[in-house]
C-alpha cells in the first residue's frame, strides 16, 4: 500500500510565473499564483507542476556528469516536428537537434531546465 500520492513536481525558477506560462503553453491548464514565489499549474490531465522562486538559479548542463540535470520532464507529442515548432515558439532552446531517428528530442526551458518531447 502506498504511503502517499504525488501532489506536484516542483521546479526552481528565477521567474515562476513566466515558467508556469511556458509549461501551460505545452500542456494547457490553469495557473495559480500565491503571490509569495510559489506558482502552480493545474494541467487538465496529469500531475500538477509547481514553480518556486529561485533568483540565483544556476541551470543544469545537459549532458554533464559535473552539473547533472537532477530531473527532467518528458512530454508525449503526436509529431516531433510539430511539437518542436510549438515549444520553440514558446521560448524553448534545442539542446539535441540530431535525433538520429530516436523517438525523443531534448530542449531547455526558459529557466534552463532540460525537458524532452517524445513520441510513442
Amino acid at each position: 500500500m502506498p504511503v502517499a500520492t504525488t501532489r506536484a513536481i516542483a521546479i526552481d525558477a528565477p521567474d515562476p510565473v513566466a515558467l508556469a506560462r511556458f509549461y501551460a503553453g505545452i500542456v494547457g491548464g490553469e495557473i495559480n499564483d500565491d503571490g509569495n514565489g510559489w506558482v502552480e499549474l493545474d494541467a487538465p490531465a496529469g500531475t500538477r507542476l509547481a514553480f518556486q522562486e529561485a533568483p540565483g538559479l544556476v541551470p543544469p548542463e545537459w549532458p554533464s556528469a559535473d552539473k547533472s540535470q537532477q530531473l527532467h520532464l518528458d512530454f508525449t507529442v503526436a509529431d516531433l516536428d510539430e511539437g518542436e515548432r510549438e515549444v520553440l515558439r514558446l521560448g524553448a532552446t534545442p539542446l539535441d537537434t540530431d535525433d538520429n531517428g530516436r523517438r525523443f528530442r531534448v530542449y531547455r526551458d526558459p529557466a534552463g531546465h532540460p525537458f524532452c518531447l517524445c513520441v510513442d
